[in-house]
């Protein structure tokens, strides 16, 4: 899971994926960074572990890192959050191989970034928990 600094959208998704797949009983691993640097060793925004704790998500134990290259060997599929997003972690890839590992999370549309309005939180994780469970529907 990818967005700009790992600390709103990419920690929300991180949690969901991770929270549906496993009540789905699937052993998958989930992971979120940033594109950006300025966050790295941060908690997520304290507005972003509040909503998912109210869906009964934790993901306060999370720490922001940058997404790197060495993500692509890791990671079966790199879900983006928005275009900005898409261009930066494809601009990384070292080959097509690494390339067909990144989509955005919501197809064509992008998940909004919550930062600068306190009332995207909530409309955010849930744009975030459709797409996951979409996801988890197409690839369990």
């Amino acid at each position: 899971m990818v967005c700009l600094g790992n600390i709103c959208r990419s920690p929300l998704a991180e949690g969901i994926m991770q929270h549906l797949a496993d009540r789905a009983g699937l052993n998958w691993t989930v992971d979120s960074a940033g594109t950006g640097s300025w966050h790295i060793g941060e908690a997520p925004d304290r507005r972003s572990v509040k909503v998912a704790r109210s869906y009964g998500v934790d993901i306060s134990k999370q720490v922001c890192r940058q997404f790197t290259p060495a993500d692509f060997d890791e990671f079966d599929h790199i879900l983006v959050m928005d275009r900005s997003n898409l261009s930066n972690v494809l601009n990384m890839a070292r080959n097509q191989a690494d390339k067909a590992k990144v989509s955005m999370l919501l197809g064509a549309d992008v998940v909004p970034d919550p930062y600068y309005d306190d009332t995207l939180f909530d409309p955010v994780n849930k744009l975030i928990e459709q797409g996951c469970k979409n996801f988890i529907e197409k690839f369990k």
